[in-house]
Formats: structure tokens, sequence, C-alpha cells
């Protein structure tokens, strides 16, 4: 029995679409679909490490927020910012002001400014589990927080230089790019 629930408009969806109109536009929109570039990867890279330990319609809410203050998530230009760039993040009511994580977003910009165009895209990508291998979900139950695979990004990452990106960081971004689909088998968003 699966656990989608009827939204506003009789469609069934994930249950934690549902408790506000932002959540069901991301999730009918965004959620689970593919995201390619190096520099949309990032966004969300840097996204989902700002969302750790918080709701992520905190992040969902500020967004617009984040790329106003990070320069549009574009990594050439986000890799030039100053020590005074991080203060006046640190005093920027748009964002999640949490040092660790400015520092972070800041730092992973300049070691992804030496990658070669493409290469963030084609390392996460690589991670993608074959779909056809992965049953579509049924429960809330059904989805995992950490599998083999964000294990196994996370630690690519990481021996790249990449902060902030645990393994079930890295599931977050793997759901939120599409790597997976994790939309409840009987979810008007399944398989978009």
């Amino acid at each position: 029995m699966s656990e989608a629930l009827k939204g506003p408009d009789g469609a069934l969806r994930c249950p934690w679409a549902l408790s506000t109109e932002d959540y069901v536009t991301y999730h009918d929109q965004e959620w689970g679909r593919p995201v390619h570039g190096d520099d949309a990867l990032y966004e969300r890279l840097c996204l989902e490490a700002f969302q750790s330990g918080l709701s992520w319609i905190t992040i969902l809410r500020r967004r617009e927020g984040f790329r106003t203050a990070f320069a549009g998530f574009k990594i050439t230009e986000v890799a030039t910012f100053t020590d005074a760039d991080k203060e006046r993040l640190l005093a920027d009511p748009g964002i999640i002001r949490n040092r660790a994580k400015i520092e972070a977003t800041v730092a992973n910009a300049r070691v992804l400014a030496d990658w070669s165009p493409g290469e963030l895209d084609e390392l996460i990508w690589s991670y993608a589990p074959d779909h056809a291998s992965r049953p579509a979900p049924k429960t809330l139950a059904d989805v995992p927080a950490v599998t083999d695979e964000s294990t196994a990004l996370s630690k690519a990452l990481k021996k790249r230089g990449i902060r902030f990106v645990g393994p079930t960081t890295a599931y977050a971004l793997m759901q939120a790019c599409g790597l997976v689909d994790d939309h409840l088998a009987d979810c008007v968003a399944r398989g978009h």
C-alpha cells in the first residue's frame, strides 16, 4: 500500500510535499529531475550543505537570497570571494549565517575552479545507480537516507577537497538532482 497522498488538485504525491505550496511546487517541478552543469550542481551541493541540521523549507524559502549572496553560484565568481565577502555573508539575513558552511562554500568553489569544465558533472553522475535495479519506494520507510553510492560519492568528493558533503548530504544531492528517483510509486511526479 502506498503512502502517497492526494494533493490540492487530487493528484497523488509524496506526503512530505503537501505541507506548503512551496513544497508542492518544488516537488512537482524540481526534486528528482536531472540536473546537469557544474554551476547548477555546485548550487545544489551548497544548498544541501546549508540544509544540514535544518528543514529543507528553510533553505527553499531563502534560495533567492543564497543565489544573490553567492553570485548565482557561479563557481569562478565564488572562488574569488575574499575575507570581506565572507564577513558580508555572515551579516546577510537572506541566507543561513553559519561561518563553517560559508567557509566551505567558498573553499569548495576554489577547489572546483581548478577542475576542467564538466568535471563536477561527470564525477557526480558517475555515481548514479541503475534505475532499473531500484524498485520504486511504496512508503517513506522505503526511502534510504544513505546508500552505498552516496557513501562512495561523499568519499570521492572529500578526496578531491570538497567539504561539508557526508554520505547523507550526498544522498540528498542525488535525490534532488535526479540521480535517483525517490518519488513514491504512486506519486504523480515519479519518472519525470
